[in-house]
């Protein structure tokens, strides 16, 4: 007997059983579809001076068909590695969504997003900017279909963002949380005790 079923996540699968005695079932096989869309990075940029960071604002079909009233997730700059190594490719990534020249970016950690149904990893990336490093408007490339905006925001209120809802996005959770992290740990440094 085949069982099909979909889970939340949409990750659709079937498993073949064979009934051994009344309520006694053994698993002959197991199909699941995944989607392989290749590995990415992320980087989120911050001014530990100003306690600002730099994001993105953005409209993503799948937020929409799952309730998202507008479709439009605030994120940190990211995309697909496409050959590239992920430092080069969120250089590129950064100056083309943002406009910012990325100085120094720093590679904090790698995690697959959502591991039951897709295999792309992130590679996440932080790095400091300042306002001179602007270097053109960003927003994407019109080719691509990109039609992004550019949002410079202080720390605090991303962070407040994230429990309010308003940034929803997983990637830049993670690297907000990992900035505030970061900086509060910094914070003290230099002081007198």
């Amino acid at each position: 007997m085949r069982h099909a079923y979909r889970d939340p996540g949409g990750l659709r699968s079937s498993v073949d059983l064979i009934e051994l005695a009344p309520d006694r079932w053994m698993v002959t096989g197991v199909q699941t579809q995944r989607n392989d869309r290749g590995n990415g990075a992320a980087l989120l940029l911050f001014d530990p001076r100003r306690r600002t960071v730099v994001l993105t604002r953005q409209f993503r079909l799948p937020a929409f068909l799952n309730g998202s009233a507008d479709g439009m997730l605030v994120e940190a700059c990211a995309g697909l590695l496409d050959g590239e190594d992920p430092e080069t490719c969120i250089r590129r990534e950064a100056e083309e969504e943002t406009g910012y020249r990325v100085r120094q970016p720093r590679k904090v950690f790698e995690a697959y997003m959502s591991p039951g149904s897709v295999t792309e990893k992130l590679h996440f990336f932080v790095a400091e900017y300042e306002p001179q490093d602007r270097i053109r408007d960003g927003g994407g490339l019109a080719h691509e279909g990109e039609d992004i905006e550019v949002i410079e925001i202080p720390l605090a209120e991303a962070l407040a963002g994230i429990a309010s809802g308003a940034i929803q996005d997983g990637k830049t959770v993670m690297l907000l949380q990992h900035v505030a992290l970061m900086l509060q740990g910094t914070s003290g440094q230099g002081t007198a005790g």
